[in-house]
């Protein structure tokens, strides 16, 4: 799938042995910002466990660009329980010198099309959201799902602790049924 970009760029589904440049990406991610509120960058084995068990019910793409992985965009469990089948949790990740360039768009579009084609009709993104913008996190995120569609439904207050001060979690959603 080439969207709107010229044939150096493309997205596929994710295979283990990306495990390493995907944990590259992350890494940023994790000691640079409170994105994710992991404090440590998961191993190698554990990144490649991690794309293992989601491809085992969701999908979990890359983006390459003249071949080399520039994003990545994945599906999990929003709630374990049968009832909720219908429903997951999205992420995605750019390298950091790949952002604005529209590859978080298409690789969120590939991925909507492979849930709808699934059966998976609400999409759900947990957000790290700042109390006040600082150099670990702005409201970025919230505006790029905003851009996409998703609407902001709850949030929880002060629940995330890293590089000593509190962030808020928001949880967007997309309804992407057909109508």
């Amino acid at each position: 799938m080439n969207m709107a970009f010229d044939s150096s760029v493309t997205i596929r589904s994710a295979v283990p042995s990306d495990a390493e440049r995907l944990s590259e990406i992350y890494a940023y991610y994790v000691t640079n910002t409170a994105v994710s509120f992991e404090y440590e960058v998961p191993t190698v084995a554990e990144f490649r466990c991690r794309i293992e068990r989601t491809l085992k019910k969701y999908p979990y793409l890359v983006l390459e660009k003249d071949n080399v992985i520039a994003g990545y965009a994945y599906a999990g469990v929003f709630k374990d329980r049968e009832a909720y089948d219908r429903s997951c949790e999205v992420s995605i990740y750019l390298a950091p010198d790949q952002r604005r360039q529209g590859f978080g768009r298409a690789l969120y579009a590939a991925l909507e099309a492979k849930l709808r084609a699934q059966g998976i009709l609400n999409l759900y993104a947990c957000i790290g959201d700042p109390i006040v913008e600082d150099e670990y996190l702005t409201k970025d995120s919230e505006r790029f799902h905003q851009r996409l569609g998703y609407t902001k439904v709850g949030e929880f207050h002060r629940c995330g602790y890293k590089f000593g001060r509190w962030y808020n979690m928001i949880w967007m959603e997309k309804l992407i049924e057909s109508t």
